[in-house]
């Protein structure tokens, strides 16, 4: 049974000065007016073309939860600076605000509101930080994986999560094994996240158990004795080809003696395209065209597009550090930003002296448009554009602009069909559904990413996707921009 459960995110999981700002906005009597904030970022990921978002279940789940217990006011009192009243405004506080978002697991893009908080101004500071903490990470991770998966697709290999002992912790390893599942991973080596969240999970050996034996051959059946109907032997502790394959070969035969068969070998070192054409061609030769090839060895995208681009006949690609830790060009980290956007019916806006770091005020709606021709017999029609409206949806012939680049402008075509791109997810403190399994949200990001664009999804050099600004919010960021000028001595 696949669950969803999510690690369990503490209350404190915030920067003091959101709380600082509580006791702030509740002394001012502006505690109860209500705000909406905007959650985006700026810059895709990896350079490229998309983003998946996730994240998003178990943070329902948090917000839907959280509280302030004893032992929370009782840490905040001790640091000084807290008032009693404050703190007694705490205890029976519960978060009851409104939240629009992206289904998780959509394909989502920069510069677009990913999700909404609109309720007590207090409410959606508090939890600023917690929202950043857990959707930038496993967004980062659920990309990297789905890149990972594009490359491997076009050899025909499927990709699983082998990153624990190098993910930034173990709730980094936890959670990049979630998010890889979400981004197309077909399962993880970590057992904990295998419990806590039903996925499936996979290992083979490492190199300590042919070394614990006598000899390498002693090792291989010693372990195929053990697991007759799982056996995938790492080949490379020894030698690969002079060692390794002859007796996986050999094994190989005992089991098929037996009944059984040799479900696979692991490289972890070499030249892995090589090595596996000589390895695929070896076991075809001798009648095990079932056996799986197994990859490892600080893989990413690229590295698993190199070895199909020179013939790799690898089956499954155990992608580590690059994928747990979101590593790569680009990667590392994901920089979502969360701004308030209106406060009492009034819009709000950082400006900046960078044009680039300039957020949108007003209470947004996102568009996404798909073609209503071009789809293959059967297959959902690709994604053509997003347009953020201040609620309406967008008309055939709009001028729209780029959000970062006003004069770059266009018409809207007519032949467009548009959506809203996102829905309420939390009302009240509520949510509006029941959770959602990991394989439903994998299946949505697994169709989402067929809807865009070949050219938007290529890893290197993408086309650029179009998000675009109604007029109206262009006009609003306008004429708020220059409110906020009028005002500078």
């Amino acid at each position: 049974m696949t669950r969803n459960t999510p690690p369990a995110l503490p209350t404190l999981l915030t920067d003091l000065y959101q709380l600082t700002m509580m006791q702030g906005y509740f002394f001012a009597g502006l505690h109860e007016q209500e705000a909406t904030f905007d959650l985006y970022f700026r810059r895709l990921p990896y350079q490229g073309g998309y983003a998946v978002w996730a994240g998003l279940e178990p943070l329902l789940d948090w917000l839907a939860g959280v509280r302030f217990g004893e032992d929370e006011l009782d840490y905040l009192a001790s640091l000084g600076g807290f008032r009693p009243e404050f703190l007694a405004a705490l205890r029976g506080w519960r978060f009851g605000c409104e939240v629009t978002a992206f289904p998780e697991g959509r394909v989502v893009f920069s510069n677009e509101p990913l999700l909404t908080v609109r309720g007590p101004l207090w409410e959606g500071q508090l939890v600023e930080t917690a929202l950043l903490n857990s959707l930038n990470f496993q967004t980062l991770v659920a990309t990297k994986a789905a890149r990972c998966v594009l490359a491997a697709q076009a050899g025909g290999a499927t990709v699983l999560e082998f990153g624990a002992r190098r993910a930034q912790g173990p709730d980094g390893a936890i959670s990049a094994a979630r998010a890889a599942f979400v981004g197309g991973a077909t399962g993880t080596s970590n057992v904990e996240a295998g419990r806590r969240f039903g996925l499936p999970v996979s290992g083979t050996h490492a190199h300590a158990w042919v070394e614990s034996f006598p000899d390498e051959l002693s090792a291989f059946r010693a372990y195929a004795d053990l697991y007759p109907d799982g056996t995938v032997l790492l080949l490379d502790t020894v030698d690969t080809l002079q060692s390794g394959l002859p007796n996986a070969l050999t094994v190989a035969a005992e089991l098929r003696a037996r009944g059984h068969e040799l479900r696979g070998v692991r490289l972890d070192s070499g030249d892995l395209a090589y090595l596996s054409r000589v390895i695929r061609a070896a076991f075809d030769e001798a009648g095990f065209p079932d056996v799986k090839i197994v990859a490892s060895n600080d893989l990413s995208e690229s590295v698993i597009a190199g070895v199909i681009a020179e013939g790799g006949r690898v089956d499954v690609y155990g992608v580590g550090t690059q994928l747990a830790t979101a590593g790569g060009p680009g990667g590392g980290a994901l920089g979502g930003v969360y701004k308030l956007a209106e406060l009492a019916g009034q819009p709000r806006m950082k400006l900046t002296g960078d044009p680039g770091k300039a957020s949108l005020p007003g209470r947004k709606a996102v568009w996404r448009a798909a073609e209503r021709e071009g789809a293959e017999k059967g297959a959902d029609p690709p994604y053509a554009w997003d347009v953020l409206t201040l609620g309406d949806a967008p008309r055939a012939g709009l001028l729209v602009s780029d959000p970062t680049n006003p004069l770059r402008a266009a018409r809207l075509p007519g032949h467009l069909h548009w959506q809203p791109a996102r829905e309420v997810v939390l009302r009240g403190g509520k949510r509006t559904r029941p959770a959602e399994t990991l394989p439903e949200i994998q299946d949505r990001a697994r169709q989402d990413l067929r809807r865009v664009p070949p050219e938007t999804r290529r890893l290197l050099n993408p086309h650029v996707y179009r998000v675009s600004l109604a007029p109206e919010v262009a006009e609003l960021r306008d004429r708020t921009a220059a409110e906020l000028r009028s005002r500078l001595p």
